[in-house]
This record gives structure tokens, C-alpha cells and sequence, in this order.
């Protein structure tokens, strides 16, 4: 729960700093440098150790930090971000962090987030097949994530917050199941 609260404070000052006025750095900008960030820590375990071992001073890391960022072509906002993570030691809490911040512009963009899993890897045609559907029955502009879950037989089955779309096998036979037993009666 603290992780949380802690990932979003940072993501939202992300956030505000990035849509603000005075921004040079675009939100999806500022997303692919901190994605590229992250790549790079879980790449190197002894960048990651370096980061959040409390042993080496926080100079070394800004440094470090500094390097890594003009290597990777980072925007200065992004940098300077990772220097706060640094000085206020939640660089350990990278990946929780960035992933909120992903979430807090999403909502600010308008979008809901689509949890999708399908019996087998769906091509890029079928996943934005789906993205569309999804779109079409919310009314809202849809981001989703897929992933594949070869328990539900064929099909589809997407979450977007609470609301469960039941497009597979597994859910048809088990509505099957219900209607003929008269369970699905009110």
C-alpha cells in the first residue's frame, strides 16, 4: 500500500511537471525515456546495485545517472527526475513508479486501460480488432494490454477496471452450462 501511494506522489509531480506549459518533453517522451531507463536497469544488474545500494554516495549516482541518461539521449526533465528519485532514495521503487506514471497519463489522456488475455498470441490485425471493439463498447479511447492465458480454450476475455468482457470458449460454454440448468433465471 505504501509502495503505491509513494509511486503515484512521484509519478503524479511527473505528470504535472510534463503536461505543464513551460514543458519541452511531451508525456509519451517522457514515457519512452524512463521505459528506456528501465531497460537499461534491468539489463545491468550492476547499474541496478550501484543505484540502490546505500553505500555509494548520491553524487556517484547523479554521475552515474548523468551518463546513463545522455548515453540513452534523455530529455533534462527526465534526468532531473531520476536525480530526485536519487536524493530522496526511491530509485528502488523505479519500475512501481513508472508504471503509475503510465497509469496517471493515461487517465489525464482520457484512456482506459484493457487487461486482455486470449488463448493463443493474437497478431497485431487481432489486437487492434479487439482494442476497436473494446472502444466501441465503452465509448472510451482504450489502451490494452495483452497477454495469453491458454486455459480459456479460444477467445478472449478483457478487463477494464471491474467490468469483465467474457469472449471465450470457457465463458460461452460455462453461460451454456447456467441457461440449461436454469441457473441464469432471475
Amino acid at each position: 500500500m505504501i509502495l503505491s501511494v509513494v509511486a503515484t506522489r512521484y509519478a503524479n509531480a511527473l505528470a504535472e511537471v510534463v503536461t505543464g506549459p513551460k514543458s519541452k518533453v511531451s508525456p509519451q517522451q517522457a514515457l519512452a525515456d524512463l521505459r528506456a531507463f528501465e531497460a537499461a536497469l534491468e539489463e545491468s544488474h550492476d547499474l541496478h546495485e550501484a543505484l540502490v545500494t546505500p553505500a555509494v554516495p548520491a553524487g556517484r549516482k547523479r554521475a552515474v545517472i548523468g551518463r546513463v541518461a545522455e548515453l540513452l539521449g534523455m530529455s533534462s526533465i527526465t534526468r532531473n527526475f531520476l536525480f530526485v528519485l536519487v536524493d530522496h532514495r526511491r530509485i528502488a521503487w523505479f519500475s512501481p513508479i513508472v508504471q503509475s506514471f503510465e497509469e496517471v497519463m493515461d487517465r489525464r489522456l482520457g484512456f482506459a486501460r484493457a487487461e486482455v488475455s486470449s488463448a493463443v498470441r493474437l497478431t497485431p490485425e487481432q489486437e487492434a480488432a479487439v482494442n476497436a471493439e473494446l472502444e466501441r463498447v465503452t465509448g472510451k479511447r482504450i489502451r490494452s494490454r495483452f497477454a495469453v492465458n491458454p486455459v480459456l480454450i479460444g477467445g478472449a476475455v478483457a478487463r477494464i477496471g471491474s467490468t469483465v468482457y467474457d469472449g471465450s470458449v470457457s465463458g460461452q460454454l460455462a453461460a451454456m452450462e447456467r441457461r440449461l440448468t436454469g441457473e441464469g433465471k432471475g
